[in-house]
């Protein structure tokens, strides 16, 4: 949640920028004003895309892999013996 504040803080410079009768004031606070917003833009976005970490107890072990895939081929050699019966079945 810290990176509302920098909205805010972001919002408060812009704020100083456009009241101050200050040159230097109102560089000063323009370039603050697009720093914080730079820092919220980044924090906003690490924290919806999480970093670019991936969550390693997510992946899956060669093991796993393995019997995920035998699984699967058992599954398509039944399906294609379950076809293969059914069009025995049906009278020509």
């Amino acid at each position: 949640m810290l990176h509302w504040l920098y909205l805010l803080l972001s919002i408060g410079a812009l704020g100083l920028a456009l009241v101050t009768p200050r040159v230097w004031v109102l560089a000063l606070s323009l370039l603050a004003s697009g720093g914080f917003f730079l820092a919220w833009a980044l924090a906003w976005y690490r924290q919806r895309v999480g970093d670019g970490q991936r969550d390693e107890m997510a992946m899956i072990d060669p093991v796993e892999l393995r019997r995920l895939r035998e699984l699967a081929e058992a599954r398509r050699q039944q399906a294609a013996q379950a076809q293969a019966d059914s069009q025995d079945r049906q009278p020509q």
